[in-house]
């Protein structure tokens, strides 16, 4: 059994590892680490067990939580000193480069979302391994830690225990609450979850916690009062410090002042691998060609029929299922559908975790709504996490609802997301056949899905690739070439019709896979035909810029001006992206006017 006394010698000679590694970087966050190190040291080498999960949400803490997995010998002690170097695993914010990290950190209040998902995805295991998630008192300040806070009650994740560090001090002042950490606890009490003020330098009072976390029904938080710095007289609870490493002359006096520390420590806890990944297909829906029915639709067939195949899958709403089309996965598969309700932060967070411990989250909402949890989703990329988004009612073709419901901006921001697929389906045949083809491959992808009904296109036995496209119609006499993509393919072939009537053709690339793009059948079909055109249900030339970067002097429709309510077909004719809009452009630029 191990006493108090060698928890207390492991804290110092973490707090010595950190102070070295950060010195030797010449950058960090050493006080950060300093506050933590009886936290860390109570946690991984006494309350821990092999199963158990562990979150740095203050990620700017890591040189710590590097310095443990050295102790515990998941690293070799000399990586320390590469602490934010190049070639390092060791990277400045946890990242899972070191393969024990299950979740990027780093962008504060996020790592208890993904604790909430962790906790889910091991109840839905039947394990009774547990989630502590290790949080900075600056970061409480964050509206998605209560968002996950909400969750973790609702859910009565009492395999979930919050540790919050309450050092009082923040980069550049005091925190919101400094030390009445009191308040800390009525918070998360508030949100329905158990708590407890300890003394956060005290091995005794923190075991304490750990051993009420053992009891509880509920979720529970741990508040650690702490002091920024602690071990170091200079250091300890003085403004100023955040994010700056000692010089040599500042080391040794420092070190001095811990002393010599000398101990070794069992434990328990195992050194984490990325988890397998494996996905099944299924045979998609069959349609009929005309058949109207909107691709979220779709995206609901399909989303049972994968459910049906992968028993790791599982989907994440924010209470629009009744409107994404989830609501069939739901009824099926109860047991794998999760409610984040509207906090779309935490759906995103959720689904970190969940991923983290080797499920597919499907997550859906309207596509306006994600920009919201933007920041999560960049965070996901970094956790290397496999989220499938589905982000329904785009673009000014959902009409009556008005611009406040409209995604408009939805491509950009996951086309920002490196090695993301963005794809975007224009009937029910290509969005179940994507759905497929992007559940396959591991990582993020985003499926932009339409609300309003659209005919089918595609035989049932047409394939679909990530980073192909598909032409649509093509002659040898092409004066123009549309490339376009979602609901406005269907203008594109009524203006197509148009034009043929009176002996003028025109080629229509569906350009659904937008990243990864075919460019080199682009830059083909632009060359046959000379004059290109984008037409796109969304702002700014969303798809239109993506072309252009491949295809000079292309001419662009799309949203440009904030939209309002209206009929879809209204909308799409104010805005200039209709079929008619695409006739007259098409006549202008060819001089057939």
């Amino acid at each position: 059994m191990v006493d108090l006394n060698d928890l207390t010698n492991m804290a110092n000679k973490l707090r010595i590892e950190s102070l070295k590694s950060t010195t030797s970087a010449g950058s960090g966050h050493p006080t950060s680490c300093l506050s933590c190190a009886e936290i860390i040291s109570s946690l991984f080498f006494f309350e821990m067990k092999l199963d158990d999960e562990f979150i740095l949400s203050k990620g700017h803490a890591a040189p710590i939580l590097w310095a443990t997995y050295a102790e515990l010998g998941c690293i070799p002690r000399t990586y320390l000193n590469t602490l934010r170097k190049i070639d390092s695993i060791l990277e400045g914010h946890p990242t899972p480069k070191m393969p024990s990290i299950r979740v990027a950190t780093g962008s504060l209040g996020q790592g208890l979302s993904a604790g909430v998902g962790m906790a889910l995805a091991r109840r839905l295991m039947k394990s009774k391994s547990r989630v502590f998630v290790l949080l900075g008192d600056g970061e409480c300040a964050e509206g998605s830690v209560w968002e996950a806070a909400n969750s973790a009650a609702y859910y009565k994740l009492n395999n979930l225990c919050a540790i919050v560090d309450a050092n009082r001090l923040g980069q550049s002042e005091p925190t919101m609450h400094g030390h009445i950490v009191e308040i800390y606890k009525k918070k998360f009490e508030a949100f329905g979850w158990n708590s407890k003020v300890v003394n956060g330098h005290n091995i005794k009072e923190l075991i304490d916690g750990f051993n009420e976390f053992k009891k509880s029904d509920e979720p529970y938080a741990i508040i650690a009062k702490t002091f920024k710095g602690k071990g170091v007289s200079f250091l300890q609870n003085k403004e100023g410090w955040h994010g700056k490493p000692l010089n040599s002359k500042e080391l040794k006096k420092a070190l001095k002042e811990i002393g010599e520390i000398k101990i070794i420590i069992p434990s328990k806890v195992s050194c984490m691998n990325p988890l397998p990944y494996k996905y099944t297909c299924y045979e998609p829906t069959k349609y009929k060609i005309g058949e109207k029915i909107s691709t979220r639709v779709a995206f609901g067939n399909g989303l049972i029929k994968l459910g049906e195949k992968n028993k790791n899958s599982i989907v994440i709403d924010a209470d629009v299922k009744n409107s994404t089309m989830t609501n069939g996965f739901f009824k099926k598969f109860p047991d794998r559908s999760f409610q984040s309700f509207i906090a779309e932060q935490n759906m995103v967070g959720m689904a970190i975790g969940f991923s983290a411990m080797g499920y597919i989250p499907y997550v859906s909402t309207f596509a306006t709504f994600l920009t919201r949890a933007h920041d999560f989703i960049r965070m996901g990329m970094y956790s290397m996490a496999n989220i499938k988004f589905a982000g329904s009612h785009v673009g000014i073709s959902i009409g009556p609802d008005g611009p406040s419901q409209m995604g408009l901006e939805d491509i950009p921001m996951f086309l920002s997301i490196p090695k993301a697929s963005v794809l975007y389906p224009c009937d029910a045949v290509s969005t179940e056949n994507l759905l497929n083809e992007m559940s396959k491959i591991k990582g993020i992808s985003y499926l932009r899905i339409t609300r309003e009904k659209t005919p089918v296109i595609y035989e049932n036995s047409e394939k679909f690739e990530i980073g192909g496209l598909k032409v649509l119609r093509k002659s040898n006499y092409d004066k123009a070439l549309i490339i376009t993509a979602g609901v406005t393919i269907h203008e594109s072939i009524k203006a197509y019709e148009k034009l043929l009537e009176e002996g003028i053709n025109i080629r229509i690339i569906d350009l659904y896979s937008l990243q990864p793009i075919d460019a080199t059948s682009l830059i083909k079909n632009a060359k046959e035909c000379n004059n290109v055109i984008s037409v796109e249900d969304h702002y700014c030339n969303a798809i239109g810029t993506l072309v252009s970067s491949y295809i000079p002097n292309i001419r662009y429709l799309c949203v440009t001006d904030i939209p309002l309510s209206g009929k879809p077909e209204e909308l799409r004719a104010m805005f200039k992206i209709d079929s008619t809009s695409i006739v007259d452009m098409i006549k202008q630029f060819t001089n057939l006017y």
